[in-house]
């Protein structure tokens, strides 16, 4: 067109440059762009907002910027594009003060935003900007919908992911597969497996994100054979898994102490299946074996894999060597754990159980001082839970809670009688050091 000298007019750069953004080409973005400003479109509002929308899609969220602040032309289109291009790039601060500056703002300012919070884990962010549009009576749409589930599924907020299903019900909002899944996900990983089912079977649109969502809630509760039995029902409904999916069932088979199962699984992922067994498999399988005793064949397939161990499929693989004693290979996957994360201080701790249990006091002694003078530091274990709308939070060794001294009785196993605990108590070695790290790892 420009070669045969055809002049463009206010449709050709939205075109050409949607266009670009679908290529996400910097340079052509920026080709466009002075194109643009030579023939004098940048004045229209469409070229302007598909020019920021080419480069916050190449990641020039600073270009995306210029070009935003160099207009007087704005719409609601104009701050969404920018809004959009800064929590994809994970400034969500910078969004949020454009947000609030936005004369008009429509439900997919809104959405735009919680997918950003979201996206950056943070989710009390996310459902306190979720009751503000409530409050407000916007409407949201199905992307803010989704967003604010993710939100409630990270934080565990069973009861708000209940109050939004409620609202999702009572406006008679058509559940698409995305809506869906996000269901089957918040009722799955928060432990109400019978009301994801129900979700999951009465729609009859499901893709594989759908299943994934019921067979991980399935893995991380324990219900192996229904893992199983969803899973053969996915594979006779057409729906090709993935590695997600492996991973669920992996995890479930794990949980469950189904080791012949998830052996055939493992061998059948890319011989069957064709997908590609990734280090987070061989991670899941060394978790089964460690917790099946099986530290041979555990430490044999770790020395076989094509890749490199990681810190998951070595500290899989300690912490089967924790349950059942096995010294020998600890003190190996301890090793690659310190060599691929030296900061790591969970490792000494779980060297030094092992080491107490097997009674070997010098090399308890020895990973003590290794750790003191690597000057590594463990972090705390946290826990948390909602009972009657209220979240508490548990972390190792506190007493912050008004009934901590009863509940680490009930935790520790202790009968509530003064004279039989002081009795155990005493009963533990001697080593002042040694009773508190005793302490905290049975109140963990």
């Amino acid at each position: 067109m420009r070669r045969l000298s055809v002049a463009p007019d206010t449709h050709t750069f939205p075109f050409a440059l949607k266009a670009c953004a679908h290529l996400r080409s910097l340079w052509l973005a920026r080709t466009l762009h002075s194109q643009a400003l030579k023939f004098g479109f940048l004045a229209d509002i469409f070229v302007h907002n598909t020019l920021m929308r080419a480069y916050s899609v190449t990641d020039d969220i600073h270009g995306a910027y210029q070009v935003f602040d160099g207009s007087s032309y704005r719409d609601v289109v104009s701050y969404n594009t920018l809004i959009d291009g800064l929590v994809k790039v994970g400034e969500t601060g910078r969004a949020r003060e454009l947000f609030e500056k936005m004369p008009v703002r429509d439900a997919v300012s809104w959405g735009t935003l919680l997918a950003g919070y979201v996206q950056m884990n943070q989710s009390k962010e996310a459902i306190k900007l979720f009751d503000w549009m409530i409050d407000l009576a916007v409407f949201p749409d199905n992307i803010a919908l989704v967003s604010v589930l993710s939100a409630c599924v990270q934080l565990g907020e069973l009861e708000k992911g209940k109050t939004v299903h409620n609202f999702i019900e009572q406006n008679g909002i058509q559940l698409d597969v995305f809506l869906l899944t996000s269901l089957v996900n918040l009722y799955a990983k928060c432990g109400c497996i019978e009301s994801a089912r129900e979700i999951f079977d009465s729609c009859p649109k499901k893709n594989v994100f759908t299943w994934n969502a019921l067979l991980v809630g399935f893995a991380m509760h324990g219900h192996g054979q229904l893992l199983l039995e969803y899973f053969s029902r996915m594979v006779k409904a057409g729906v090709q898994p993935d590695g997600v999916t492996f991973l669920g069932v992996l995890v479930g088979c794990s949980h469950a102490g189904l080791i012949d199962e998830a052996r055939r699984l493992f061998e059948e992922m890319e011989s069957v299946y064709g997908v590609p067994r990734e280090l987070k498999h061989f991670g899941c399988m060394a978790d089964l074996l460690g917790r099946a005793g099986l530290i041979r064949e555990a430490m044999q397939m770790i020395e076989t894999m094509p890749m490199r161990g990681d810190i998951y499929v070595w500290g899989s693989l300690l912490a089967g060597c924790r349950i059942h004693g096995n010294v020998e290979v600890a003190e190996k996957a301890a090793e690659n754990v310190m060599e691929i994360k030296p900061e790591d201080g969970g490792v000494y701790s779980v060297l030094a159980d092992i080491y107490t249990n097997a009674e070997r006091w010098d090399d308890l002694a020895k990973i003590r001082r290794l750790r003191d003078c690597r000057r590594v530091k463990k972090s705390a274990g946290c826990s948390l839970i909602q009972l009657n709308g209220v979240k508490y939070e548990f972390i190792a060794g506190d007493s912050l809670h008004p009934q901590s001294d009863e509940i680490y009785l009930v935790l520790n196993g202790l009968p509530a009688n003064e004279e039989k605990n002081n009795a155990l108590i005493h009963e533990l070695p001697a080593s002042g050091s040694y009773s508190q790290q005793f302490n905290t790892s049975e109140r963990r």
